[in-house]
C-alpha cells in the first residue's frame, strides 16, 4: 500500500541538502530562523540539531513542502 506522506523515503539529510541548494544558507537562515543555519552552517551540524530538536525538524519538512510539493 503507498505511503500518503509526500516525504516518504526522504532522509533528513536529502531534505536539507535540497533546500540548501534552492535556497543557500542565508535565505534558509532568514526563513527558519535557527542559529544551525546562521552561525557557520554545515549539513553535518544542522542535521545533529535537527535530529534532537522536534519543532526545528518540523519547520524543514514544512519549508521542503511549502517549495516543492504541490
Amino acid at each position: 500500500m503507498p505511503s500518503n506522506d509526500p516525504l516518504h523515503g526522504l532522509t533528513l539529510e536529502a531534505i536539507l541538502t535540497r533546500l540548501v541548494e534552492e535556497y543557500g544558507w542565508a535565505e534558509l537562515g532568514y526563513r527558519i530562523r535557527i542559529n544551525c543555519f546562521l552561525s557557520d552552517p554545515t549539513i553535518k551540524s544542522s542535521l545533529k540539531f535537527l535530529r534532537k530538536t522536534p519543532w526545528a525538524r518540523q519547520k524543514v519538512e514544512a519549508l521542503y513542502l511549502d517549495t516543492f510539493w504541490e
